[in-house]
């Protein structure tokens, strides 16, 4: 006989989280009540997530540079999508959705315990090369990292991680601005 699974809301933000803006540093994208602590052994082999991220991002024109999305356990960046390359045209406040599936691999103390994560980005915004503007009602989907799947940064998961995302610009303008505005963190099994 098989063993029960289910799917299990563990985080459903109920307001906005703060405004990245004229930054280019790591910050965190979500509102206090967004952020979830993990128990000291809450991870297991196997044990999988699904992050959905909706939000707005607006670009500056020309040359945004890139978004970088990164998921922490604690000061560990135990998921990153990467440097996102962001198109050539300007956006105010334009939707954008990310969606992260992460896998438990290892558990254990010190940089033992890792994730295998992967994600897909939706938005106008988003772009395979620098330099391209949107097209008619283009919508772009990225899979991100844009690189061979591999596991995050070790984390201790003996002891209590909170979880927290984190959005980092590569050029601090005014024009470049993310705010989370939706954010669901669903346990799979």
């Amino acid at each position: 006989m098989a063993f029960q699974k289910w799917t299990d809301l563990l985080v459903a933000s109920t307001v906005v989280g703060p405004t990245l803006a004229s930054s280019a540093s790591a910050t965190t994208l979500l509102p206090t009540n967004a952020l979830k602590t993990f128990p000291a052994d809450f991870w297991e082999i196997g044990r999988a997530l699904e992050i959905d991220v909706l939000g707005s991002l607006g670009t500056l024109v020309t040359t945004p540079g890139t978004m970088t999305f990164a998921l922490k356990l604690g000061s560990v960046v135990a998921f990153t999508t990467g440097a996102i390359q962001l198109n050539a045209t300007a956006h105010t406040t334009k939707p954008f959705w990310l969606k992260v599936f992460l896998t438990c691999r290892a558990v254990g103390s010190g940089t033992s315990a890792n994730l295998m994560g992967q994600a897909i980005a939706f938005g106008a915004m988003f772009t395979a090369t620098a330099g391209q503007a949107d097209g008619a009602n283009s919508q772009t989907i990225l899979m991100a990292p844009a690189t061979a799947p591999a596991v995050g940064t070790g984390f201790d998961s003996t002891a209590a991680q909170q979880l927290d995302l984190h959005g980092t610009f590569s050029i601090a303008d005014a024009a470049n601005t993310c705010a989370v505005h939706q954010y669901l963190v669903k346990l799979l099994n």
